[in-house]
């Protein structure tokens, strides 16, 4: 008797084994299809990453391209605007200096034509700032 009889193991062991060898042999292969794969897919990724890259980079350009040229265009627009808010600014500083000077000269007026009056009206303003301030 052979030891392989024996073991019980025979032809159906040894069919298994060479299947097993099979199964073993297919399985390696389709690793390395896989990693063929993967191997594919990651240079895809990052030929794809780098054309992204690259894109952006160009719409940067262009978007600082048109942006200049919009700047360009807009820029003596913009400066007009703001040369009229400081003309207007100059305005309005010069008109609450008018206001002011015909302020105190109404008060100096009053003070030399009517001393006691403008000192019992300033009293009464006073007061009435005071009080609100209280509150």
């Amino acid at each position: 008797m052979k030891s392989s009889e024996v073991l019980g193991i025979g032809r159906v062991g040894m069919t298994t084994t060479s299947s097993a060898s099979d199964t073993v042999r297919k399985v390696g292969k389709e690793s390395l299809e896989t990693s063929k794969a993967s191997d594919d897919i990651q240079t895809d990724v990052q030929t794809l990453l780098d054309e992204l890259r690259r894109l952006a980079a160009q719409v940067g350009d262009i978007v600082a391209d048109k942006g200049g040229e919009t700047w360009q265009r807009a820029r003596p627009s913009v400066e007009g605007v703001v040369s009229a808010g400081q003309e207007k600014g100059r305005e309005a500083v010069d008109a609450v200096r008018d206001v002011t000077d015909n302020f105190v000269d109404a008060i100096d007026k009053s003070i030399k034509n009517r001393p006691y009056t403008t000192l019992a009206l300033f009293a009464a303003v006073a007061f009435v700032l005071g009080a609100t301030r209280r509150r």
